[in-house]
């Protein structure tokens, strides 16, 4: 039995090699039922996310396990092994499980503390669930890495503070603002890290969205999709009055917002706090607006300032949830040791034999005028009951646990005997070890 993880990451392979192999939801149980037909596979989980592809699998042999997965996943994506033989990673037994709790716990991102991959890997869990594909080692492998990955979060400021450029933007915002609640934005240009920064806003209380771009329709575009409105650009500094937060990205050679034009604004505001976020390069919004009074103006440069701050922040964390991550894996390892035949087996006779003892002793105890040779018969004779009766469960458990699914009955036997509790050891001399002496 053995837990392999074979995967693409944002740290392995280019874009244009891992939007080759993904795993939409829509064919995922498909993907799933195939995967645990090949003959070596038992079990399988598979995570499909922008920055990476893993593949989960318990394997009853290493070699061919490894060699299923890549053939799987040139049967799904049609293609050639040697395409993405140079990008696959894998790991196995223990590192496995390391691997799969640090991704649990945000360690393995592309950003460190990301909320997003907990909820993935819980999709992804589940789909397996759901699909059967999973069974008595993924089934509490995937549960103890969505707890680690809580207790990550829970013991540690992870994922605390801000490290992107649109989250920073937000913090800022609300040092600005008590509340961000029924604020309004101006966002000024249409590209990706105003509509990012504009959808953090809005998920923090921020309802209502002004739009202007120098293309009217992109302009129309961006602001359907906030429920806002859109301005021409030629008039947005009249709009801007009734906007708290100003985002501005335009990509133009020269200031767009002037002094002047925010001195007029702030007259109409009755100065009024408002909160001006510049992320262009060439700078939009003239620097010497921050000394306008109640005009807040953040650039790019004093963004990526909180950023780094707080990347230093999370790398002190990090090496927190490493710590918890190590504690983790040992609880886990210990378990997944106890499918293997050859310690249920020796468990088993040690928790007889210990029995034995103890039930042979409290009777030896009613019976003191017994000879040394009596004592040693009725020991002989315990042995010889205790042996017959565990013979055919062990030579069964022996034979099961070859098949492709062996540790599935070495987990039921070791239930059935109440085997899960660590045996304390007897160390005490009783009748039967004063007994044993003599002889030796």
């Amino acid at each position: 039995m053995h837990v392999i993880v074979a995967g693409l990451s944002h740290k392995t392979a280019p874009v244009e090699i891992r939007e080759k192999v993904t795993y939409p939801e829509q064919v995922l149980s498909e993907s799933l039922h195939a995967l645990i037909g090949y003959p070596s596979i038992n079990e399988a989980v598979i995570v499909s996310t922008c920055n990476r592809m893993e593949i989960y699998v318990v394997a009853n042999d290493l070699d061919k396990g490894k060699d299923n997965i890549i053939q799987f996943i040139c049967d799904c994506h049609d293609l050639k092994r040697d395409q993405i033989s140079d990008y696959l990673y894998f790991h196995e037994g223990k590192r496995t499980m390391h691997h799969l709790f640090r991704v649990a716990s945000s360690l393995d991102s592309m950003v460190i503390g990301e909320a997003q991959i907990l909820g993935q890997i819980k999709t992804s869990y589940g789909a397996a669930f759901e699909a059967d594909a999973t069974s008595t080692i993924f089934n509490r492998l995937f549960r103890h890495a969505l707890l680690t990955g809580k207790r990550v979060r829970t013991e540690t400021e992870i994922g605390e503070n801000a490290v992107s450029i649109s989250y920073a933007a937000v913090e800022l915002a609300k040092h600005v603002f008590d509340s961000l609640a029924g604020r309004t934005v101006m966002l000024i240009g249409a590209g990706e890290m105003i509509e990012l920064t504009a959808t953090h806003l809005m998920s923090n209380g921020v309802n209502k969205v002004i739009v202007t771009n120098r293309t009217f329709e992109r302009a129309e575009a961006l602001a359907q999709r906030f429920n806002g409105t859109a301005v021409p650009f030629d008039e947005f500094i009249d709009h801007m009055a009734y906007a708290d937060i100003v985002i501005s990205s335009t990509g133009a050679p020269h200031a767009v917002v002037s002094k002047g034009h925010v001195t007029q604004v702030m007259h109409k505001r009755k100065n009024k706090p408002i909160f001006f976020i510049d992320i262009a390069v060439p700078r939009d919004i003239d620097p010497e607006v921050a000394n306008i009074y109640n005009v807040f103006a953040y650039d790019i440069d004093d963004l990526d300032s909180v950023v780094q701050t707080n990347l230093e922040e999370r790398k002190k964390a990090a090496e927190i949830a490493e710590a918890i991550v190590d504690n983790e894996v040992g609880h886990f390892s210990a378990w997944l040791s106890t499918l293997e035949v050859a310690p249920a087996i020796a468990s088993l006779r040690h928790h007889a034999e210990l029995i034995r003892k103890q039930e042979l002793e409290k009777h030896l105890r009613k019976l003191p005028n017994l000879t040394e040779s009596e004592i040693n018969t009725l020991n002989a004779m315990t042995c010889a009951i205790v042996n017959k009766i565990l013979h055919k469960p062990i030579v069964k458990t022996k034979e099961y646990s070859n098949r492709k699914d062996g540790y599935q009955y070495v987990d039921s036997f070791r239930l059935l005997f109440d085997l899960e509790e660590e045996e304390e050891q007897d160390d005490s001399p009783g009748f039967l070890a004063k007994a044993e002496l003599k002889q030796s």
